[in-house]
């Protein structure tokens, strides 16, 4: 799943790729894909890409409509979900997609370079790979009328977003805090496979209560969540947007690499399965070599 160092990325390569240039064509092809209808998505086209913003794992194109159908901007905000992904084309094809059983799910298509504004123009598309089709495109005048971004927690990277806020956070949390780190809620951005990274950087079990934390522990926390995020944020800049998953997957110490050895310790790296997720973590530095207790394999073992 995309989660905040991609959507920041993706966010700065619309923003170099995107504003400025006149929105010529939204096609939904994937019925499920649009979440609202007033204004309609056709309400759009003729719009400029004035900027492109980020709530959490939300991007948002806000795409000035003046002397359209609409008053005032509208903004094309997208929730890439857990398969979901941005694909540019320079030079997307000239026949319209034909809605079926694949991937693409809505494709957005641009005016041409500035010195011929009519000429065939870039674009891109969204996909979603799998069965479980959870990739949603909001068409509204406010972003707040999403009801995901309007339920968000704090950016954590936000400059206001400090130690003493996130301690606040936590104090009211009595429970693991991987659940806490992932709740959008609570925190806006992190996903299950950065919750994992920051907790090995803090050295901090995932079942750890996060209202139990002490104060170091939670000065530490803070310290791994934001340094984490913000190294994953560089390692991203600059990366075109069909290179970012495999960008995202080299810079994982922990996530996704179960039985493989710790990079910090060398200990083999374990994992806990739920029913549609699952954690990884480092039994040396984070659970002083206890294995935690994954109860899918315990009921295998009955």
């Amino acid at each position: 799943m995309p989660e905040l160092p991609e959507v920041e990325a993706l966010r700065e390569f619309l923003t170099g790729h995107a504003v400025g240039r006149r929105v010529t064509r939204a096609l939904p092809v994937a019925f499920h894909v649009l979440k609202t209808y007033d204004p309609p998505l056709s309400a759009v086209e003729g719009g400029t890409v004035t900027a492109v913003a980020r709530h959490g794992k939300f991007l948002d194109l806000t795409i000035d409509t003046a002397g359209g159908v609409t008053d005032g901007p509208l903004h094309l905000v997208v929730h890439l979900a857990r398969a979901g992904w941005l694909r540019w084309q320079d030079a997307p094809p000239a026949a319209p997609p034909r809605p079926g059983k694949g991937p693409l799910a809505l494709r957005v298509l641009l005016e041409g370079s500035p010195d011929s504004p009519d000429s065939p123009g870039p674009g891109f598309d969204l996909t979603e790979a799998g069965t479980q089709k959870r990739l949603a495109v909001h068409c509204v005048r406010d972003p707040a009328e999403v009801p995901g971004v309007a339920r968000l927690g704090p950016d954590p990277l936000a400059p206001s977003f400090d130690g003493a806020a996130f301690a606040a956070l936590l104090a009211g949390e009595h429970r693991r805090i991987k659940g806490v780190l992932r709740d959008q809620g609570v925190l806006a951005g992190v996903g299950n496979a950065y919750s994992d990274e920051i907790l090995h950087a803090a050295r901090m079990s995932p079942f750890k209560l996060a209202d139990t934390l002490t104060e170091a522990e939670t000065a530490g926390l803070y310290e791994a969540l934001t340094g984490t995020l913000r190294e994953a944020v560089a390692r991203s800049r600059g990366v075109a947007a069909g290179r970012l998953k495999a960008e995202k997957k080299t810079g994982l110490r922990v996530h996704g690499r179960a039985g493989q050895p710790c990079p910090v310790c060398g200990d083999t790296i374990r994992e806990v399965s739920y029913s549609d997720s699952a954690l990884q973590y480092c039994p040396t530095c984070q659970t002083g070599g206890r294995p935690l207790a994954d109860r899918r394999l315990s009921r295998l073992l009955k």
